[in-house]
């Protein structure tokens, strides 16, 4: 039974459990989409998206540099308030943070490069996970993880559905349109006329007769 229990420890010990999500995250930076279980996807998915929010505010341009005072002893022992400027977006510190985590110099490349000019408009929620079925071994619930604005399938599949909105009416305005139209386009009944006998054809049909008679 799970009492207390607020993270899933995945049957391992905490350091074998963290060093199983860093390499899935250093994974899911360089190829952008995984396969893997439901469980560590959900574990993975709470691991990386605190990375990848650090990473995209370290490369902010808009942040203005901030001016602390510091205090500085010299050798006379004196001691002296000196004006310095920090930059509040250098991602050197940011950088070492997410090193902390992931343990790879080119998935913190690409990380703090590629990744986080994609997401750079997202306010969050950078990953998506798809449901795939059951492994055939042990019956785990499969998924796959991957960087939402790396699919450019369903990017496209949404923005297609965007445009192909369109507005209904309640009123009846096409119907009466279409019945009008039919009325319209139907052909008029023409007339057919019986043409009645001349009269040489009745002189022929007398003389017929009074030869049968005779």
């Amino acid at each position: 039974m799970r009492h207390a229990r607020k993270i899933n420890h995945l049957g391992r010990t905490n350091t074998h459990r963290k060093a199983m999500l860093s390499n899935l995250a250093c994974s899911l930076i360089k190829h952008k989409r995984i396969t893997t279980t439901l469980a560590k996807a959900k574990a993975l998915r709470v691991f990386i998206e605190p990375l990848i929010t650090k990473s995209k505010a370290a490369n902010n341009p808009e942040i203005t540099p901030v001016v602390k005072k510091i205090t500085v002893t010299h050798k006379d022992n004196t001691v002296s308030e000196v004006e310095r400027k920090i930059r509040v977006n250098s991602s050197t510190p940011a950088r070492r943070v997410v090193f902390s985590y992931l343990k790879d110099k080119d998935a913190v490349k690409e990380l703090f490069g590629a990744v986080a000019s994609k997401v750079a408009d997202r306010p969050g929620g950078y990953t998506r996970i798809l449901k795939t079925g059951f492994r055939k071994g042990d019956s785990a619930e499969t998924c796959i993880i991957e960087l939402v604005d790396y699919n450019e399938n369903m990017l496209t599949d949404k923005s297609a559905k965007e445009k192909a909105t369109t507005r209904r009416s309640r009123r009846g305005g096409k119907k009466k349109a279409t019945t009008t139209e039919t009325a319209n386009t139907t052909a008029p009944i023409q007339e057919v006329k019986t043409e009645q006998p001349t009269a040489e054809a009745t002189d022929v049909v007398s003389e017929t007769e009074k030869k049968k008679e005779e």
